[in-house]
């Protein structure tokens, strides 16, 4: 079973959105085991939504476009559909009442414009929306599905849940694709598949690796297409366990978790807190943590200490060591840590300093060269890394970093598994 997206509309091409219509669409279909192998964007223009809808029926199952069913005259795509399917538009009466309803409710006048929402090609089937005036619409030719959806996100969604995703389910019959992702971090892509060769080499015929590397993290995918899924499903639970033996600090975990939500769940559990003193990171890595929902159960404060004056004056930063070893150094890194854990009461504190650049380097501290540090129960422990010279890399880099730096002392990693680099 394989399936397109065509997302219709000048503003996706030109930038002016983004189109997160293709990525909510991919997931939902992907998990009802309908693969997606192809997604188009093409323009307001009646030629190219010919072209590609024509092509795609041609490919594939099914065919989902969003897009272009709004009122306004640079809305072709009802009319573009109707004239390729050979049918005359003519009122839904249902469409036509729920649309008179809407606007009323929300006082805007019921002129034609809005009365045409209801009219529809004539030989579709009509799915009503609940939460728009364009209706979505269902074709069928020689086998094959085209839906056309509103473009507004929350309409679209609506449509597929309640509509588009039963009826896909009814009209064909689907085996399993499943997917499971493990998070992993610390190691760079080269030697992370150096690392797990054998392990790769080794996976069933019918289980896919992904590796998708991101500046966060890199995501490991396996995957199993059309295939019982609770055989699937077991295979590939045992997969990620041999995996865990073998790179087992840096699987942070599965899934959509991220480094703070996995760090802040190990300090939950251990009833612990934490507090953060930033200085190249400017508050990014708080941020993080207070993004998530309950982050109150350990996240204490954060202090951004950009200054030296405030690293003395709020961290306790001794002057002598700023002077001697500078601003970007582990003493300060550490001293920073435990000065925010000091003040704060918190069980675990979290430092950062360094050059973010784009200027500020020098020979023996170029651009990205960041301490961090973490101060707890244990000790202090620190951490220099030298990144690349894109400001807002080397913050996100220098804050994940940061962050499992603390994962890793609360998960028991031995002290040679941390890459703590002595100054």
């Amino acid at each position: 079973m394989q399936a397109e997206i065509i997302t219709i509309g000048d503003e996706i091409l030109i930038g002016q959105i983004v189109d997160t219509n293709s990525a909510w669409l991919g997931e939902k279909l992907n998990a009802a085991g309908i693969r997606i192998h192809r997604i188009t964007s093409v323009s307001d223009t009646a030629r190219h939504i010919e072209q590609a809808v024509g092509e795609a029926l041609k490919r594939s199952d099914v065919v989902i476009c969003t897009g272009g069913l709004g009122p306004t005259k640079d809305d072709i795509t009802k009319h573009t559909l109707a004239r390729m399917f050979g049918m005359a538009l003519v009122r839904d009466e249902a469409v036509y009442e729920q649309v008179r309803r809407m606007t009323e409710l929300r006082h805007i006048d019921f002129n034609e414009l809005n009365q045409a929402q209801a009219l529809v090609p004539e030989g579709c089937v009509v799915l009503p929306n609940r939460c728009g005036t364009a209706p979505g619409m269902w074709f069928e030719r020689d086998g094959r599905v085209l839906v056309s959806l509103p473009g507004v996100p929350f309409e679209m969604k609506a449509l597929v849940d309640e509509q588009v995703l039963p009826r896909l389910c009814e009209h064909f019959r689907f085996r399993a694709i499943v997917h499971r992702t493990a998070i992993t971090f610390g190691m760079a892509e080269s030697i992370l598949a150096e690392t797990i060769a054998g392990w790769e080499s080794a996976l069933p015929g019918y289980l896919h690796l992904a590796y998708l590397p991101s500046a966060l993290c890199i995501r490991l995918r396996l995957s199993a297409y059309e295939i019982d899924r609770e055989e699937a499903e077991r295979e590939i639970g045992r997969q990620f366990e041999q995996l865990e033996r073998i790179i087992p600090y840096s699987i942070v975990g599965y899934g959509d978790v991220s480094l703070e939500s996995i760090t802040g769940d190990l300090l939950r559990a251990r009833g612990a807190t934490v507090a953060t003193a930033e200085s190249c990171t400017g508050g990014n890595i708080a941020r993080r943590f207070t993004a998530l929902p309950g982050a109150s159960d350990y996240f204490r404060g954060g202090v951004v200490a950009y200054s030296n004056d405030v690293k003395r004056s709020l961290l306790g930063v001794n002057g002598g060591d700023l002077e001697r070893f500078g601003a970007v150094s582990r003493p300060v890194a550490e001293q920073m840590a435990e000065g925010v854990r000091r003040a704060t009461g918190s069980v675990y504190g979290i430092a950062t300093t360094g050059v973010a650049g784009p200027s500020g380097g020098t020979p023996d501290k170029p651009v990205g060269t960041v301490w961090m540090a973490v101060s707890g129960p244990e000790g202090t422990f620190s951490l220099r890394m030298t990144f690349g010279s894109l400001r807002s890399q080397n913050i996100e880099r220098a804050s994940s970093h940061a962050i499992n730096l603390l994962r890793l002392r609360l998960c028991g990693a031995p002290d040679h598994g941390l890459g703590t680099i002595r100054y």
